[in-house]
């Protein structure tokens, strides 16, 4: 299949899935879109027990596509760009303290609270996997996914504060996971040479602070030239092109993408920006230009990750790792969030159970599939993608369909 092939086919799947979730699941876009193509490749691999034409062109369709390409060099930027272009930054200012603290100090802890876990796991199993390995796998498997929770808590209606810190820290802590994803990567590819820490804090400073630091530059130079003209046409050409153009500068500068976009979205999104660069018109052409990318980049996403199934190796072993897996990441999750709460609690209004609704609402997500993905064979690649993809499928779904009710029970008090 050519690429006009597979993207044409990918969006009739996500107009089709998205109806019927419309008309008949009415369930939040990500875990409708989910929910329907993991039910519908599971036909299509019993009708194969007939017939396998049908089985062997969706394997063909999700085998053309380099998951951790389009959703780390392509998609995500537009994603973060777009949720952040609709978050509340005076909330967000209020709360970057410990904002700051879990997208970094508790992806660390959470980091080596899995790894080490995971590694006597499978010891206690029989499996001698390496530490670093499963280091590798707590770094991937740490951060939030800001997709699938701001897809999520669009429709929760959780306290504004509370919002503010689980999407605040799900926009930041990917950018900040990728990076000690790759520190430990480039340690377990070449266990042999030596690493010096400063290699890794310029590695840190380069990829999170220049990052942070492009993205103030470019959401500068954006409202600059939004504040220059009157034309909703023009203007929404800039905000693509800021997002397109600092993505690709990102990369060729080794910073972090994802960062520099939701920095940049930060600042165009914002109120005082907002209404002295744009005008009503413009403001609103804006907003649903990339209210409509947000829907359209998250139906391919998550119909490409419920097709993924098709390419991995589910040994029975494997399924057991992951299932035995989960309560361990949402125990380490509770764990890394219970230091910087503790710390901000004497400062700032903690809505109540703010720890057990931040680690139910954590979702996982693309992001740690494609990372996962990123993994040799000599690194565990198969077992540790099953984990991961099991891990993701029971967050959106198990997690995602609960984390309302859980929530509005917890912080009754606040409403």
């Amino acid at each position: 299949m050519d690429y006009y092939t597979t993207a044409s086919v990918l969006i009739v799947l996500s107009a089709m899935f998205s109806y019927l979730n419309v008309k008949f699941l009415k369930l939040p876009i990500t875990i409708g879109l989910m929910l329907i193509t993991i039910v519908f490749t599971i036909i299509v691999v019993a009708i194969a027990q007939f017939d396998n034409t049908l089985l062997i062109r969706e394997k063909e369709l999700i085998s053309q596509i380099d998951f951790k390409t389009v959703l780390l060099d392509i998609m995500l930027s537009f994603l973060l760009f777009a949720g952040a272009l609709h978050t509340n930054f005076d909330q967000l200012k209020i709360q970057r303290g410990p904002v700051l603290a879990f997208a970094t100090i508790g992806v660390l802890i959470s980091t080596f609270l899995v790894g080490i876990i995971m590694h006597f796991m499978f010891g206690f199993f029989g499996y001698d996997i390496p530490l670093i390995y499963c280091l590798l796998f707590g770094a991937l498997i740490s951060p939030t996914d800001p997709i699938a929770v701001l897809g999520i808590l669009k429709k929760v209606g959780a306290p504004k504060k509370l919002e503010a810190k689980i999407v605040g820290e799900s926009l930041f802590n990917d950018g900040v996971g990728v990076v000690i994803f790759l520190t430990i990567f480039s340690i377990a590819k070449e266990p042999n040479a030596a690493i010096e820490f400063s290699e890794i804090i310029e590695l840190f400073a380069v990829e999170v602070i220049g990052g942070v630091i492009l993205g103030l530059i470019l959401g500068y130079l954006t409202y600059k030239l939004l504040k220059s003209i009157d034309n909703y046409e023009v203007e929404v050409l800039i905000t693509i092109a800021a997002v397109m153009g600092g993505s690709l500068l990102a990369h060729k500068l080794h910073m972090s993408a994802p960062l520099a976009m939701v920095t940049a979205g930060l600042i165009i999104g914002h109120d005082t920006v907002r209404h002295s660069a744009m005008s009503n018109e413009t403001e609103t052409y804006v907003d649903k230009f990339w209210e409509l990318i947000d829907v359209l980049l998250n139906a391919v996403l998550f119909i490409m990750i419920g097709m993924e199934m098709l390419v991995l190796n589910f040994e029975l072993n494997y399924i057991i790792a992951g299932l035995i897996a989960v309560p361990i990441v949402l125990l380490c999750r509770f764990t890394s969030l219970w230091l910087p709460i503790k710390f901000y609690a004497k400062k700032l209004q903690f809505v109540p159970n703010t720890n057990v609704i931040m680690t139910w609402g954590g979702l996982r997500g693309g992001i740690s599939i494609a990372l996962a993905l990123s993994l040799t064979t000599d690194m565990y690649r198969d077992l540790f993608l099953v984990i991961t993809y099991i891990i993701v499928v029971i967050s959106i779904i198990g997690q995602g369909l609960t984390v309302e009710p859980i929530m509005k029970r917890l912080t009754k008090e606040e409403h």
